[in-house]
């Protein structure tokens, strides 16, 4: 059995332990990178690809005639052609709940950071202010604790409850909304009831036709003008222009993104053209603890092992 990993750069920055991985072919080639007319060329022989980023779409699923395992390393799918895959008879497997440590910490770091104003304080430091200080500490940008707030959470998964979990710890009161394009359930709101009560938004929904815009102009509207929004789920969740527009104008407490609606944003993004301390976009990096990508890893390597044994597991159909 001969094994391809396409992208092994958007994983391992060379800190990783790869012995299980190894292990679990008798032969593996790793490629830093695959460019999309390289892709073909890559899986060319291989019975299992390991992809991270890089697409995988009808025309190299057909090409690649010896393919019988995808594995994904990441939970999204969506650049895999699943139906293609099916019908080809190629499995397809993806890692789950590795990264929440990592996720749920990030989630807090964006929160505390921006109701303790750290930017600002930080700016005040570096600028001199508070060497000129007259008085011990420099208190001239408002700090709100979060114990005693609300937390609201749209999505409700693994990530969902672990930040709800921490959230409760932290003192706030926790209230979780209904599954965009779901049934109501006992104990949710649903999200227009859900935003004016909450001081912190946090999503954690996959992207989906149903959650594709779900906070926009209006939604940002009915929340409470010091409200935080925090979103490392995915950029198109959000309309990024109307938040741009709500935070320019003072109508929302403050905005943490780890993800964007375009990534890279090398054409731009309304988030990028304004310059305010109550806003922080971090690279999509709220997953990348060592830790969480090595579990992820071995998380492949076990997907890898058990498909060999007739087992397979964490397998994702069209």
């Amino acid at each position: 059995m001969f094994g391809v990993f396409l992208d092994r750069a958007s994983l391992d920055l060379g800190d990783l332990d790869f012995s299980a991985l190894n292990a679990s072919l008798p032969s593996w080639q790793y490629f830093e990178q695959s460019t999309p007319d390289a892709v073909v060329e890559h899986i060319a022989g291989a019975e299992v690809v390991i992809t991270n980023k890089v697409v995988l779409e009808r025309q190299c699923l057909e090409q690649s005639s010896g393919l019988r395992l995808i594995c994904v390393a990441a939970t999204g799918t969506n650049n895999v052609d699943l139906r293609v895959a099916a019908e080809r008879g190629i499995t397809v497997c993806n890692v789950r709940a590795y990264g929440t440590a990592s996720v749920v910490q990030h989630v807090f770091s964006l929160i505390t950071a921006l109701s303790n104003n750290l930017l600002h304080y930080h700016q005040a430091v570096q600028s001199g202010r508070w060497q000129q200080s007259e008085q011990f500490c420099l208190m001239d940008y408002p700090i709100r604790e979060i114990a005693g707030k609300v937390m609201g959470i749209v999505g409700y998964g693994e990530l969902g409850q672990a930040v709800a979990s921490l959230a409760e710890a932290f003192g706030m009161e926790v209230l979780v909304a209904n599954r965009p394009g779901g049934k109501s359930q006992p104990g949710r709101l649903d999200l227009n009831d859900l935003l004016p009560r909450v001081d912190v938004l946090s999503l954690h929904c996959p992207l989906t036709k149903d959650t594709l815009g779900l906070i926009g102009a209006a939604e940002l509207a009915r929340m409470k003008d010091d409200a935080l929004l925090i979103n490392t789920a995915r950029g198109g969740i959000v309309d990024e222009a109307a938040l741009a527009e709500s935070l320019s104008q003072g109508r929302l407490g403050g905005a943490g993104f780890d993800v964007l609606s375009v990534e890279p944003p090398r054409e731009g993004n309304p988030l990028l053209e304004i310059n305010l301390p109550n806003l922080i976009v971090t690279p999509h990096m709220a997953w990348a603890s060592r830790e969480s990508r090595q579990r992820l890893l071995d998380q492949v390597a076990n997907n890898v092992r058990a498909f060999m044994a007739g087992t397979p597991h964490n397998v994702v159909t069209a």
